[in-house]
């Protein structure tokens, strides 16, 4: 698994390959997805096509959020080559993401009830997770200052290479490269 931390205070969490952040905004989370490709995605999957993303369905990252989509046209799917398929779990179900149960829950015993006084420690405390089934984690301090509120126009939503899923076009789409 691979884990982000922003230099901010750590207060939400999402499952985009297990990433805690402090920053709500779409910027930090299509950053988190073309890092994790760069570095790891593209030496892993090096036939890769298509690159499917489940994904809590608030903040940053919702069904709704244009810059989200926009970053990843921009950003992954053009610069990548790649289709990227977006499945949402509806909101209030993140309890059923895979990752709320294997990563966190593994975090949180590595930290339990110690006091989390500077982003060594919670580096080395995330860094330190492991279980016999081979969950590690790969933890980065990322220092760069994501912008809130980045609007994107209309013109700019027009160049999405974009489709609705058929069964839930409300929360699942696919991006293409254009």
């Amino acid at each position: 698994m691979t884990n982000i931390l922003s230099e901010k205070t750590p207060k939400s969490t999402d499952d985009q390959k297990g990433h805690i952040d402090s920053r709500d905004t779409s910027e930090y989370a299509v950053d988190a997805l073309k890092k994790w490709w760069r570095t790891e995605g593209q030496q892993r999957y090096q036939r890769a096509t298509h690159l499917a993303i489940f994904a809590d369905d608030g903040g940053r990252n919702s069904a709704s959020a244009h810059a989200w989509k926009y970053g990843l046209q921009t950003r992954l799917c053009n610069r990548h080559g790649l289709s990227v398929i977006v499945a949402h779990y509806p909101s209030g179900a993140s309890k059923w993401n895979p990752i709320e149960h294997r990563l966190f829950s593994e975090v949180s015993k590595s930290w339990a009830g110690r006091p989390l006084d500077s982003y060594q420690t919670i580096l080395n405390y995330l860094r330190s997770t492991t279980t016999t089934t081979g969950l590690r984690v790969i933890a980065h301090l990322v220092k760069k200052a994501c912008k809130k509120g980045i609007k994107i126009s209309n013109a700019q939503m027009r160049q999405l290479e974009i489709s609705a899923d058929k069964a839930l076009p409300k929360w699942n789409f696919t991006l293409r490269p254009n």
